[in-house]
């Protein structure tokens, strides 16, 4: 006979010892509801104040939605989760000929993952009975004798098809920006949902909540008091999840930044964060071809770079010019750090194209770039104006429908620009910078040459001397 999940947290000849005590009580209560497990009377108000939902589930729920303080316990009960389904779900017969049923972890990131990893490997070789199930296993992969494989992957839509998916478990979702898409969460999630429904598998998403978009709070806004048969939306603080957290961690942290400890520890999606621009709205601003512009006879262009970027960030370079009052990006390109001096020598000959000999650039570079364009007898000009500022005054043109943007290899200057957040400090100052884990430099150029063109600031002269001195 097949356990259920409570019995699974409570029975200590399976995972119960991992999972005793008081301090899980509360997740026994949540996770034996979204698995279609009846519920106590006491239980029933719990889970009401979790879900906002006033009638017990009839059913098993298909997806799980979850915004969790830190500390709560999110990564073991995600573990759990993936092993529950691994082990216990009736799917073989569902399953073609050398078909394999998949537990899919998946995070911003593989170091991320692991983590959650850690914990499914630990409790599957907690068990003498779950490690006689192992066949095989390494560092990303846990394979079992009854033709299921636990898995861990990073957040992109590309790595996540071709599966025939038993589970998902998604980790930290509110916190999946990457360089690739503008909404990975929802293409993502859109992703991996026809790969649920051979096995009738579950999607968990599980995270802190975090600013005020993407699938997450989608979901909240959707779901919460929703008595939807299939996804459920849940919400718990910290110390509802896991009483062991001492209250005096919490406030002190509250006492340092309020709005950060809120979202971490009270499980409130931030206000202080907000998207900067529409991207969408950007994208009609983007001409379909060509995405260089040539230059023209008589024409006056200026010049923005940021090289600021490093390490796996770009040293990105942009050229445009003014026109009626529009501001035209001819070019935008970018190069790694690999070799700064061979990137400025490769700049300084676009320049020249362009009969450009002045460019301005971020006022925290080092005076190597300024050194490294000086050798190719173009002036560097730091900006006067902060990144905030140049982001701001982008934000005005940009919303006037004064500027036209180029095409970009899997939009990803649209997709740096819908990664940017606008932070409201405790002084009331708005600070605009990418959200973590992502870059800017793409933008962060096109916004320093349309804010200086605009604002005349460092506008650079026409060359109207030789090239050699």
């Amino acid at each position: 006979m097949i356990p259920n999940i409570r019995e699974v947290m409570t029975d200590t000849a399976l995972l119960g010892h991992q999972f005793s005590g008081d301090s899980w009580k509360n997740w026994v209560t949540l996770l034996s509801a979204f698995l279609g497990v009846k519920l106590s009377s006491q239980e029933m108000r719990l889970f009401s104040t979790m879900t906002g939902r006033e009638t017990p589930p009839k059913q098993p729920f298909k997806e799980l939605w979850l915004a969790v303080g830190r500390r709560g316990g999110k990564s073991q009960v995600a573990a759990l989760l993936a092993v529950f389904e691994a082990v216990f779900s009736d799917h073989e017969s569902k399953l073609s000929a050398g078909e394999v049923a998949t537990v899919l972890v998946l995070a911003a990131d593989r170091k991320q993952a692991r983590s959650v990893f850690r914990y499914i490997a630990g409790l599957l070789h907690s068990n003498p009975m779950l490690e006689q199930l192992i066949i095989r296993e390494d560092k990303e992969s846990i394979e079992l004798s009854n033709r299921t494989v636990i898995e861990i992957g990073t957040a992109s839509f590309r790595s996540t098809r071709g599966y025939t998916l038993l589970a998902v478990i998604a980790d930290e979702i509110a916190f999946w920006r990457t360089e690739e898409s503008a909404n990975p969460d929802a293409e993502i999630i859109a992703a991996l949902r026809p790969a649920l429904t051979t096995l009738d598998g579950k999607l968990i998403a599980i995270s802190s909540p975090y600013a005020k978009r993407g699938e997450l709070y989608r979901h909240s806004q959707r779901y919460w008091g929703s008595d939807d048969p299939d996804i459920l939306f849940a919400r718990a603080p910290t110390r509802v999840m896991n009483p062991l957290v001492s209250e005096r961690v919490i406030q002190a942290a509250k006492d340092r930044d309020l709005a950060s400890a809120m979202a971490e520890y009270e499980a409130e999606f931030r206000n202080d964060i907000e998207s900067y621009i529409d991207v969408e709205f950007l994208a009609r601003l983007t001409r379909s071809e060509p995405p260089e512009l040539p230059p023209f006879s008589g024409t006056r262009y200026l010049a923005f770079v940021d090289p600021t970027g490093g390490g796996a960030g770009g040293f990105s370079l942009c050229i445009g010019h003014t026109e009626n009052g529009l501001v035209v990006i001819d070019l935008l390109t970018e190069r790694t750090y690999t070799a700064p001096a061979a990137v400025v020598q490769e700049y300084g000959m676009i320049l020249k194209r362009y009969q450009i000999r002045e460019v301005t650039g971020d006022r925290y570079a080092g005076q190597w770039v300024s050194q490294e364009f000086e050798k190719h007898f173009i002036d560097y000009k730091f900006s006067t104006m902060t990144r905030t500022e140049l982001y701001q005054d982008f934000l005005a043109v940009a919303n006037s429908g004064r500027v036209e943007l180029p095409p970009t290899p899997r939009d990803k200057l649209l997709t740096q620009f819908s990664n940017l957040e606008r932070r409201t400090t405790r002084n009331g100052r708005d600070i605009i910078d990418h959200s973590p884990g992502t870059h800017d430099d793409l933008a962060n150029a096109v916004a320093g040459l349309a804010a200086h063109a605009i604002n005349h600031q460092a506008a650079p002269t026409h060359l109207k001397v030789s090239w050699t001195r």
